[in-house]
């Protein structure tokens, strides 16, 4: 490593430092979801938020907008929207001289982040509509590439799928987020500073750390981070045993239906430099591949019928292939 990218890495870490600082004064006790929100955006991927209504994933992604500096939209899926609501649509004008010709009105989709609220409410035909831009940050409309926003993040938040009103998300779109982050209740102690810090007169505010320049930097930063050898033997270990096709994941054969592909090991690959830089390390280790398999994975899977009607849970699964394959207990 140069000296160059160590005093990078170090000035970056300060800068992480304090967002999560202003992020954590409005959004209390979940700094674990901050954490990997955080190192979402870093890696330039996406994050899938899933928990029930009223645990503050909207607040999140709101504090998140003004803490990175980056320009928001939101959008509210519910059954009747439309692809066209996301993306924009063409209309037709008449000029003051009679001529006709069409324009096109972008959508909230034209922006730096992405808030795609309760996304599986929508049909599965307006989820689609994201699939080309959080994959190619484009978007094909009319025959037109428009290019979005750089950078693109979309934070999504997700509802439990057995709530009433609700469509599962297609693999496909699943894959596409580097995270699913899921975002739990708070401890009587964190939801005691909640209530004390949202209920009175003046409530904290979050102030912008970043710049989206800053940002763009901070992810070429993290992509020059080493990775050692048996990191990256480590993460083609998991990865691979939790493929039931694969000699690997022989283990697994009853157990999952499908597993995760090439882009949840591209996915390991920048996570566990983010997750090094934001505990203030230069070089990320095994424990990180171990901390991170159920945020990269959990959306990678899928359980067979049989291990279904067995009571087994997708946590449960990767924990075991985590200690399997890393040779950690599964508490790591």
């Amino acid at each position: 490593m140069t000296e160059a990218l160590l005093d990078r890495i170090e000035t970056l870490g300060a800068k992480l430092a304090e967002a999560k600082a202003s992020i954590n004064r409005r959004f209390i006790g979940q700094e674990r979801v901050v954490d990997l929100v955080l190192g979402a955006m870093l890696c330039g991927g996406h994050g899938l938020l899933v928990g029930l209504p009223g645990l503050g994933k909207t607040r999140l992604v709101d504090t998140l907008s003004t803490v990175m500096g980056l320009h928001g939209s939101r959008i509210q899926f519910t059954p009747d929207l439309m692809p066209a609501d996301i993306l924009g649509s063409e209309v037709l004008e008449t000029a003051p001289d009679g001529s006709r010709a069409f324009r096109f009105l972008e959508g909230p989709i034209f922006c730096q982040l992405l808030m795609a609220d309760e996304i599986n409410r929508a049909s599965p035909r307006t989820q689609s509509a994201l699939l080309q831009a959080m994959q190619e940050r484009e978007v094909t409309i009319a025959g037109q590439h428009r290019p979005l926003g750089r950078p693109f993040h979309v934070l999504a938040t997700q509802n439990p799928i057995e709530q009433e009103g609700t469509y599962p998300l297609p693999e496909a779109q699943l894959d596409r987020f580097l995270f699913q982050i899921d975002v739990e209740y708070p401890t009587r102690t964190a939801e005691r500073d909640i209530l004390l810090a949202t209920t009175g007169i003046d409530e904290a505010r979050a102030h912008q750390v970043f710049t989206a320049t800053e940002l763009l930097e901070a992810q070429e930063v993290i992509r020059r981070m080493p990775v050692g050898e048996k990191v990256v033997d480590s993460i083609l270990d998991l990865v691979r045993a939790c493929r039931p096709g694969e000699p690997e994941g022989a283990a697994l054969a009853d157990t999952l239906s499908w597993g995760p592909g090439p882009r949840a090991a591209q996915a390991f690959m920048l996570a566990v430099r983010a997750r090094a830089l934001l505990e203030g390390r230069l070089a990320p280790s095994v424990a990180d591949v171990a901390a991170l398999a159920r945020p990269v994975l959990t959306h990678r899977v899928a359980l067979t019928f049989a291990a279904r009607a067995r009571g087994d849970s997708i946590a449960s699964v990767i924990e075991t292939a985590t200690a399997r394959s890393l040779r950690l207990e599964a508490a790591a």
